[in-house]
């Protein structure tokens, strides 16, 4: 169980980020996290749509778009995000 846990943030690269009304943000690219605690702090978006990127949204050096991962409702499928907690 402990070796399904370790792997569990793994399986979230590459899902597709959406809001609760469905609307796609793109995909999870990386996790930013506390290395001391391992508390996950950001969702790194790839292909991010033109929607997503109109918004004022915080960003990484390299310029990529960062979500809370506290706006993250449900993992399944999809990365279901709060919309509402990011803008």
């Amino acid at each position: 169980m402990a070796e399904e846990e370790k792997n569990y943030s793994r399986k979230l690269i590459g899902k597709t980020v959406v809001s609760k009304s469905g609307r796609r943000f793109g995909e999870v690219g990386d996790i930013v996290f506390e290395t001391r605690s391992g508390e996950l702090i950001h969702l790194v978006l790839s292909n991010p749509t033109p929607y997503i990127q109109k918004l004022e949204l915080e960003k990484d050096e390299e310029g990529s778009i960062l979500i809370p991962f506290s706006s993250v409702l449900a993992i399944g499928d999809f990365l279901v995000v709060s919309e509402e907690d990011i803008v």
